[in-house]
């Protein structure tokens, strides 16, 4: 399930737990103020040599060309 964080007037900034499918919340369970879906930065970065840069997966047989 993905975290998604939100920002209440009141209380600040808070996260939930929410199915991709479920609906955005507008009000903080806490107060009952109205909340802001805030866009963050995800975590997850491609780093060194994985799959995407050595071709993994490809039909061609070659290894990748390096100059």
């Amino acid at each position: 399930m993905p975290l998604y964080e939100y920002s209440c007037p009141k209380c600040g900034d808070f996260e939930a737990l929410q199915g991709v499918s479920e609906s955005t919340l507008k009000k903080h369970d806490a107060c009952g103020s109205p909340v802001v879906k805030k866009v963050s930065v995800s975590s997850f970065q491609l780093k060194g040599g994985g799959w995407y840069k050595d071709l993994y997966g490809s039909s061609s047989k070659s290894s990748p060309k390096t100059d």
